[in-house]
């Protein structure tokens, strides 16, 4: 192995959003257990937010949307149904749709315990179809933002499809001041064993790149173990008001509301997020 060429390809900056490996990490034996513990870790912001918040945004959303037996609500990128589970108790007829197989068989086990009916689809939601329409459809901690172009395009219409005449959609992005906030770095960690990328010995290097022109984050991870390499992409697309605005209504799609956050917290300068309640034009 030629060192330099491999740190020369370690510092590599990539196209944007030139690799996807979104379903490789979700599904990954090992990676998605980590994943799991982390969505189920009270304290936890990482695959998903703390306990607490999640309390706090599930009562908004059922205050705002008056969450009822006869709300029809679909959920894109459920994970192990933290937002589902409590749709499901105010009586709401609810679809949740994830690419982990870890995290909707958790899933399927709580909604069972708790006799809850729950359509939970193992898919991509890229991939999704239905005939269904939705009251509400939620996309919860910025995963729309890990989309290229043409995948956003694609899931907008969709939105528009599924979403019933007077239907709403909820969802979150990265804003413009996590992007001005961001640094470009390069680390490395060493792990001896059970580190979040193997069970193995291995050595990880973390690089993170702006673009400035794209108003695009990407954090690249460069795993070396004794015997493979492998490489994981975290891709975080960053909007405005005005900019998530405008690609919205090119899908037929209007804001008529924004939020600091999924919890309702009015919208403020200096917000890492913006959460936005659209409906059809």
């Amino acid at each position: 192995m030629n060192i330099y060429s491999e740190l020369s390809k370690i510092n590599s900056k990539p196209k944007p959003f030139e690799f996807y490996t979104t379903p490789e990490l979700w599904n990954d034996d090992y990676i998605s257990s980590k994943m799991l513990g982390f969505h189920l870790n009270p304290d936890c912001d990482l695959a998903s937010r703390n306990k607490a918040f999640i309390s706090k945004s599930v009562s908004w959303l059922i205050s705002k949307f008056n969450i009822t037996t006869s709300t029809n609500i679909c959920d894109f990128g459920c994970g192990p149904g933290l937002y589902t589970t409590e749709f499901a108790k105010q009586g709401a007829v609810v679809t949740g749709i994830d690419l982990s197989k870890r995290s909707l068989e958790y899933a399927k086990t709580v909604a069972d315990k708790d006799n809850l009916q729950i359509n939970y689809v193992l898919k991509n939601y890229l991939d999704y179809t239905t005939d269904k329409k939705f009251d509400l459809i939620t996309m919860i901690f910025c995963d729309f933002c890990v989309l290229n172009h043409n995948q956003r395009k694609s899931l907008l219409n969709k939105f528009f499809d599924y979403l019933s005449p007077d239907g709403y959609i909820i969802f979150d992005v990265n804003s413009l001041d996590l992007f001005t906030t961001c640094n470009e770095i390069r680390t490395y960690e060493y792990s001896d064993n059970d580190g979040f990328w193997s069970q193995s010995p291995y050595f990880v290097f973390q690089n993170t790149f702006k673009y400035i022109s794209e108003q695009l984050i990407l954090h690249k991870y460069t795993i070396f173990e004794d015997d493979k390499i492998k490489e994981s992409y975290n891709w975080l697309q960053c909007y405005s008001i005005e900019t998530i605005t405008k690609l919205l209504r090119e899908s037929g799609l209007a804001v008529v509301e924004y939020y600091s956050n999924v919890a309702g917290e009015i919208y403020q300068q200096g917000s890492k997020e913006i959460a936005i309640v659209a409906k059809k034009l």
